[in-house]
Formats: C-alpha cells, structure tokens, sequence
C-alpha cells in the first residue's frame, strides 16, 4: 500500500500544477494545516531535481506569506479562532510557557523553531498574540523557512538519485521515520 501511495504521490508531485498545490500546502501550514510542505517539496524534488529551489523558493514564501495569516489569527482572533486551533493539538499549557518566553526571545524563536518540526502554526499565532513586531516577524519567517526548504532542496538536489534510490528500496522505514519526527514534534511541545 505504501508503494502505491508513494508511486502516486511521484505522479502528482512530477504534474505540471504541482507547484500550486505545494504553495496552497506551505500557505495553509503555517496557521492551520497540520501536514508539512515537506510531503510535496520532496516528492517534487525527487521528480525533477533541476526545478528544486524553484520549489523551496515557493515553499518560502508560501509558508511566509501563511504566517501573516497565522499572525492575524493570533492578533486579531486569538480568543475565537487562535485558541481553537492551540486547543485542538491540546497545546494550552505549552502555549502559556511559550507566550511568555516569546515576549523576550521572539526574532530568534521564529528563526530557530521555524526550522524544526514543531508546527509552525504555534509559532505564527504566538507571534500575533505577543505582537511581534511584524517586520521582524516578516523577516525572521523568510529566514527560517529559506533555511529549512533550501536545505531539504539542496539536499534532494546534489544527492538526489542516492536518496530516491534510498527511499524506494526503504519506503517503510523512510514513512516511519517521518512519521516519528512529525509526532514528535506535537511531543516536544507537550514536554515544554
């Protein structure tokens, strides 16, 4: 089974409209959504490795541009919409950490979380609850996401048929492996 969702998941990474769905996956992650770009960036790059840091460019600033939405959320919905989605990952005690820690560390908080597993979702809202200063904001979620999407193309770019050739003969361990690092990361911010 995982054979065929990963030989479709090649077909529709390697289709010419691809581009916008990755951009409406990395908009919509960045406040919402809780799947990230990465299940379509890799898949793309894999499917045409001399169009990678076209991908991650449109990752960025996709994810970028979501993150306003993110920071709106939290701005001008934290109460209606911003606590929905903090509650629906049962993050409320992390966040109360977390907001509070924002309010000292919040550029470098966005440019380091921004580039791990933990939902950037969480730190988008944050951003628009302690009113981070939106340029810094701005600037800060570009670097992040640059670092995070170029890194991952970077990599698919220059060792790409080693990793594809990787990937298919261990698919299973490939998906668990993500698995455990998306899992986790909802773990890590259950522990803080």
């Amino acid at each position: 089974m995982l054979q065929r969702v990963y030989d479709w998941t090649m077909r529709v990474a390697a289709h010419r409209h691809a581009g916008w769905g990755l951009a409406l996956v990395s908009f919509i992650e960045s406040s919402i959504f809780p799947i990230p770009p990465d299940v379509l960036l890799i898949p793309m790059c894999l499917a045409d490795r001399r169009r990678a840091w076209m991908y991650a460019a449109v990752c960025t600033l996709a994810s970028a541009v979501g993150g306003l939405l993110g920071y709106a959320i939290g701005f001008f919905l934290f109460e209606t919409v911003g606590r929905w989605v903090i509650d629906l990952y049962g993050l409320e005690a992390q966040f109360a950490v977390f907001r509070d820690t924002f309010n000292h560390y919040g550029a470098w908080i966005v440019v380091l979380k921004g580039m791990t597993p933990i939902p950037f979702k969480l730190i988008t809202i944050t951003a628009g609850v302690t009113k981070l200063d939106l340029t810094t904001f701005i600037l800060a979620s570009i670097v992040s996401r640059s670092i995070r999407f170029f890194l991952v193309a970077g990599l698919i770019r220059w060792f790409g048929e080693p990793i594809r050739d990787f990937i298919e003969r261990r698919l299973t361990l490939v998906t668990t492996l993500f698995l455990v690092g998306l899992i986790g990361g909802f773990l890590v911010l259950k522990v803080l």
